[in-house]
């Protein structure tokens, strides 16, 4: 039977143990020499991040050649990974790249024990794929199929050659070396809702995390679109050994004894029962650390059973509300209807929120950007969503970024009062409460926050903010045809389903 569980949750204070280099460095081909390069922030002695997108680096994207703009996301993994001296656990949704795979493997030999978790809808080589299958995927999935193909052709003919797949196929090459690795279907289900996992821990000792997973598409760009730059994503690497072990914990409970033994992984509401600490600022490790930095830690899922106020999304709840002058969001989804309520108390009381939402997640009818729009959007049923509730005093600070052809806005975090970071794997939404594997992290250092903070202005600055024209009339006809107020405010019966990544 699964056992309900609740969100576990720590509070760690960090200590400096080091500066590294901000890693990488980019541009575009076209107009490198001439583009300036920004000031590169100070980094924390423990908590350096990095952006694949940064205006402060540059560097020779390694598979299509181009130099672009950016910190190298695939360098700083491939750096941890070649660091490790015992032991590397990895939980990646997806893994593609055949460089991480590389290194993976050469540590291997090299005696350190490796062990990785991937989502089980990623786990089948996709040089394995024949052509009758491409026919019945998805839009979604053959897209993802073209750009692996692309990857993995050396030659340009069309076909995977069982010499590229050894050499260009990460999970084959994994395979073909043996690494021991599984899927969320280890535990004996079909898998938890994703396995969304971002992390990396290296000796027991670092933690790289963030919103990227090992693919071009979300770090370097995508082959079909030349203009991709990569899904604006960011990477974290946290040097603390209790925050190592908290990470190391989870992917234990996860791992169980690892392939080919009993259904003994914990994936999904199968995970024993882990309750949360009380608050932000209440744990019992914390005495332990001194107060340089603070790190709050939370897993998904939560039981719906179990109170929202103790699940991930009320941690950031309870963060965002702990705001006094300014909220600044970059997010895939935003679809929880209490941390839209949340920022609405928070407004009211005179803290500016801006938020960037994905151009394919901002205008859906469950989108709490619509609300924070003051837009009520029914569906085809007439259905407005479940507690939907605009603001009272809409904001016109709520927008999509302009990106390349290709690219979607991955981040998931939030910047509160220029000193406090949200972020994670986690999406700011009911799935991924209450049916995924994910992690989420509260940083409170103020130096760290000044390099999201920096991401969010460059995002900002060609953003497309408001009510585009054609929503606002798009709203207008759909009221008037289901008989709603103006207004659109009702109660809602449809359930949000999102899929998001």
């Amino acid at each position: 039977m699964k056992q309900k569980k609740t969100s576990r949750r720590w509070t760690l204070l960090l200590l400096p143990a080091g500066l590294l280099l901000v890693a990488g460095l980019s541009l575009w081909r076209r107009g490198v020499a001439q583009s300036p390069l920004l000031e590169p922030l100070p980094q924390d002695p423990q908590i350096q991040a990095f952006f694949n997108q940064s205006q402060a680096a540059r560097y020779r994207e390694p598979y299509r050649g181009q130099e672009r703009l950016g910190d190298d996301l695939e360098r700083v993994l491939i750096d941890a990974i070649l660091s490790a001296r015992r032991s590397l656990d990895i939980a990646v949704q997806e893994l593609r790249l055949p460089r991480i795979a590389e290194a993976l493997v050469q540590q291997q030999r090299a005696g350190v024990r490796v062990r990785v978790i991937v989502e089980n809808n990623y786990r089948r080589p996709l040089s394995q794929v024949s052509a009758a299958e491409t026919g019945r995927m998805t839009e979604r999935d053959r897209a993802r199929y073209q750009e692996s193909l692309r990857l993995m052709d050396e030659n340009g003919d069309g076909r995977i050659s069982p010499q590229e797949a050894a050499r260009r196929d990460a999970l084959v090459m994994l395979e073909n070396a043996r690494v021991p690795l599984i899927d969320d279907t280890a535990d004996g289900s079909k898998g938890s809702g994703l396995m969304h996992h971002k992390f990396v821990v290296v000796d027991n000792q670092v933690v790289i995390v963030g919103s990227a997973n090992f693919t071009t598409s979300d770090i370097h760009g995508d082959f079909g679109a030349p203009a991709s730059r990569g899904n604006p994503n960011h990477l974290l690497r946290i040097q603390n050994i209790a925050l190592a072990q908290i990470f190391t914990d989870e992917f234990n409970l996860m791992w169980g004894d690892g392939p080919g033994g009993r259904t003994d992984s914990r994936f999904g509401l199968q995970k024993t029962a882990r309750f949360a600490e009380r608050s932000l600022r209440e744990s019992p490790r914390s005495a332990l650390l001194a107060p340089t930095s603070r790190v709050t830690v939370q897993f998904s899922p939560t039981s719906p059973s179990q109170p929202w106020q103790v699940s991930v999304n009320g941690l950031i709840g309870r963060a965002l509300s702990a705001s006094q002058r300014q909220v600044d969001l970059a997010l895939f989804v935003f679809s929880d209807q209490n941390l839209g309520n949340a920022l609405e108390i928070q407004q009211q009381k005179g803290v500016q929120v801006r938020a960037l939402i994905d151009p394919g997640f901002a205008f859906r009818t469950y989108s709490e950007g619509l609300d924070m729009m003051g837009v009520a959007l029914p569906d085809a049923q007439c259905r407005i969503e479940r507690g939907n509730k605009t603001w009272g005093r809409a904001i016109a600070t709520v927008g999509v970024p302009t990106l390349p052809e290709g690219d979607l806005l991955h981040h998931k975090f939030a910047v509160i009062d220029q000193q406090r970071v949200i972020t994670g794997s986690q999406n700011w939404s009911a799935a991924a409460n209450h049916s995924n594997d994910e992690n989420l992290l509260v940083i409170d250092n103020a130096t760290v926050a000044a390099h999201f903070q920096r991401e969010f202005e460059r995002l900002y600055a060609t953003a497309e903010l408001g009510v585009p024209g054609w929503l606002q009339q798009k709203a207008q006809q759909e009221q008037s045809r289901c008989g709603l107020a103006p207004a659109g405010a009702g109660r809602a019966v449809s359930e949000e389903v999102d899929g998001a990544e």
